[in-house]
């Protein structure tokens, strides 16, 4: 048996914040990055909010690791087109928030963007993609590396080691078998839930951690209220989706119809087309012979 849990988004915003719960994300790091991921900081930004009022179809938070690498993490829930553009812009105003005014260029930190996507971004068939920044000889065809001293310095062993690094997870897009430890935290995102064969880093703090019954009745109310506002704004985006596309079929129709009173076709050939009434191709015709 198994238990329904909190959603990660708002166990993100009101719960996963509290250094006695930092194993809950310090596991979903590990099974990542694939690395012991130690959490020193949660650092508060002006896109830490923590009211439903806010926009509570994105959640995002900055933690710090023992490396002293900015980890961001962001939750995107309804279709976003520039959702790209967005990442780079977090990432961007992430280094030049953290570092001081006068401190050198090598003091800029690695930063480390976790989106978890609830919707279809790009095309690809995959769930789980990283990025990562590589300079490639056009001519030599070769990658560019630091030198020994640049290693030295920097502690880095890579160009790319410098460069933000991204991770995208469209969850939507697992298929519900977990295969590896990786895939039972995303089965877990997906579907708020810990199997009990379950063994990946993490997950056994998340089935504690987000108990709904462990949640006084301010808390439930607030949960709750969180689960309304994700149906109702999926039910407006699908609202949206099926208005455009009725204004485009009908468009169409009209133009059928319009192309069919050229043509010198009857009311009824036109309708049989067109599904528009006798009325409605009536009217197309007094606009068309003004």
């Amino acid at each position: 048996m198994s238990k329904k849990l909190i959603r990660f988004d708002w166990a993100i915003k009101r719960l996963l914040r509290d250094k006695a719960n930092f194993g809950v994300l310090e596991g979903f790091l590990s099974e990542l990055l694939f690395e012991n991921i130690e959490i020193l900081q949660i650092i508060e930004s002006e896109s830490n909010q923590d009211s439903e009022d806010d926009k509570f179809n994105r959640v995002d938070i900055l933690t710090e690791n023992s490396k002293k690498e900015l980890i961001i993490i962001e939750i995107q829930n309804n279709y976003q087109i520039d959702y790209y553009q967005r990442m780079i812009y977090g990432v961007s105003k992430t280094i030049s928030s953290n570092l001081a005014l006068g401190q050198p260029y090598e003091n800029v930190k690695k930063i480390i963007s976790v989106n978890i996507l609830y919707f279809d971004l790009g095309q690809g068939k995959d769930y789980v993609y990283k990025g990562k920044t590589e300079f490639q000889g056009l001519h030599e065809k070769d990658t560019l590396q630091l030198n020994k001293r640049q290693q030295e310095k920097f502690n880095k062993e890579n160009v790319s080691d410098i460069f933000p690094e991204y991770y995208l997870l469209k969850v939507n897009n697992f298929n519900d078998i977990a295969k590896d430890s990786l895939d039972e935290w995303v089965y877990f995102l997906k579907n708020s839930e810990v199997k009990n064969e379950f063994n990946a880093k993490g997950l056994k703090k998340a089935e504690e951690v987000l108990d709904y019954m462990r949640l006084d009745d301010n808390e439930k109310y607030n949960y709750e209220r969180h689960l309304t506002n994700l149906h109702q704004k999926a039910s407006e985006m699908i609202s949206l989706q099926e208005d455009a596309e009725y204004k485009v079929k009908l468009n169409q129709n009209l133009e059928n119809a319009l192309n069919g009173i050229k043509e010198g076709f009857n009311n009824d050939t036109i309708s049989k087309i067109t599904k528009l009434t006798f009325t409605e191709i009536e009217k197309l015709r007094i606009e068309l012979n003004k």
